[in-house]
């Protein structure tokens, strides 16, 4: 039987039973002592879905990527902007004309938006990558942009089509090339993990500077509910203190206050894995410590990125009949090296 711990008081004994006489246990609360996570107050327009984050630096502001609207730019990934991570504003699309992806809808039949994106740096270059689809259908495509900035100020700022990274194809793949998650190893390599459903999340190993996947490169499964229905998506690995994490959402996002999405996260020794949970359990099994889960007016939380200690994500806003919005939170993390994500005044409750 597969055990499955969640992290509601911080992974790796936040929370410990204690005897007390022969027979008789009780739950030990939350103490002030243990880590917990710090919510950002974000406000302004932030209306986003499958956020892609990058935290803000001495050389740019915070950028918020997130899954487009048919109805702006033709639902090309939407961009949004800060400049302390609190308060947003819209900034535009990453492209505003069918025309420039135009082999996307060659691709993908019936194709409206554009999901899921991410933003990473490497050398000097900013690469987004995004996915096409539709629901129900594994006929989807991975595909690339660079730009040399993210400041749509900078007069050296624009996007440039680099093309198919990566596609599947029904009755040929497994899996499905949605939600793309990159990383660079400690050993200077790119990876990008991806899928939603169907045969589980996958890793494959990229290369620089075209970021696109190596000669001969094949896909591998690092995590799987086990079940028919597998509801495992949006994976995003992130790297710490000789760890790589693997954050996914599980469950079913999209139908607002009906929604069950919550973010688990496992973590393996090297990039390839395996990942495990605070248990010791495979998420190639249905393993992974869950993270956040509905609370209150905050529904179905899951969509996640990472960037430099902080978790973004969507959820459902139950005070307002289920619209989407965006949520950060600063990590905290437990003396072995687990992540937490609820505030102290959730684990206090």
């Amino acid at each position: 039987m597969t055990r499955r711990r969640t992290l509601l008081f911080g992974a790796a004994a936040a929370v410990a039973l204690t005897a007390v006489g022969v027979g008789t246990w009780w739950w030990a609360p939350w103490d002030e002592a243990d880590p917990a996570g710090v919510r950002i107050d974000v406000d302004g327009d932030i209306r986003t879905h499958d956020p892609a984050l990058v935290a803000g630096t001495e050389d740019h502001d915070w950028y918020v990527y997130s899954t487009g609207d048919v109805q702006k730019g033709f639902g090309s990934p939407q961009i949004r902007r800060s400049t302390d991570g609190e308060t947003w504003e819209y900034v535009g699309t990453v492209w505003d004309k069918p025309d420039d992806v135009a082999w996307v809808y060659e691709e993908v039949s019936g194709l409206s938006n554009f999901w899921a994106p991410e933003v990473l740096e490497h050398d000097g270059t900013w690469y987004l990558y995004y996915s096409a689809s539709t629901f129900g259908s594994n006929a989807s495509v991975i595909g690339l942009m660079t730009s040399p900035t993210l400041d749509p100020d900078d007069p050296d700022y624009g996007w440039t089509d680099q093309g198919l990274v990566w596609r599947s194809t029904p009755g040929e793949s497994t899996y499905n090339a949605i939600d793309p998650g990159v990383i660079t190893d400690e050993d200077g390599s790119p990876w990008m993990a991806f899928g939603s459903f169907w045969g589980g999340i996958q890793l494959i190993e990229l290369e620089w500077p075209s970021g696109k996947p190596i000669a001969g490169a094949e896909p591998v499964m690092i995590a799987h509910r086990t079940t028919a229905t597998n509801a495992i998506e949006a994976p995003y690995l992130a790297y710490r203190d000789g760890w790589y994490y693997l954050f996914v959402s599980r469950d079913s996002c999209c139908q607002g206050t009906e929604s069950t999405y919550s973010i688990a996260v496992g973590r393996a020794e090297t990039i390839t894995g395996p990942y495990l949970d605070s248990w010791g359990n495979d998420m190639r099994y249905d393993g992974g410590d869950e993270l956040l889960s509905t609370r209150g007016s905050m529904i179905g939380p899951g969509g996640q990125s990472y960037s430099d200690g902080y978790l973004a994500l969507h959820y459902y806003d139950g005070d307002d009949g289920g619209d989407f919005r965006l949520e950060i939170r600063r990590l905290g993390w437990t003396d072995d090296g687990w992540p937490v994500a609820w505030t102290a005044e959730e684990l206090a409750d």
